[in-house]
């Protein structure tokens, strides 16, 4: 059986608060909205959402500021 994530990867601009993104994010189309919620990219491999299953994470040499 194969699922096929969707990853989607975020710039340091795009994160919000204490390291998370909104999911739905922006260009999800409309038939595809579920409630909002906000994913951690803080750790390696990022987040995933718990609605549609789509992984967020930090591109390649992004940095977060206050990050350890």
């Amino acid at each position: 059986m194969s699922n096929k994530e969707s990853v989607v990867e975020v710039l340091a601009k795009d994160v919000q608060g204490p390291g998370v993104v909104p999911c739905p994010n922006p260009k999800m189309a409309l038939w595809s909205n579920h409630p909002r919620v906000f994913v951690d990219v803080t750790h390696e491999g990022g987040g995933k959402c718990p609605y549609c299953g789509t992984v967020y994470r930090l591109k390649a040499g992004e940095v977060l500021h206050g990050a350890h």
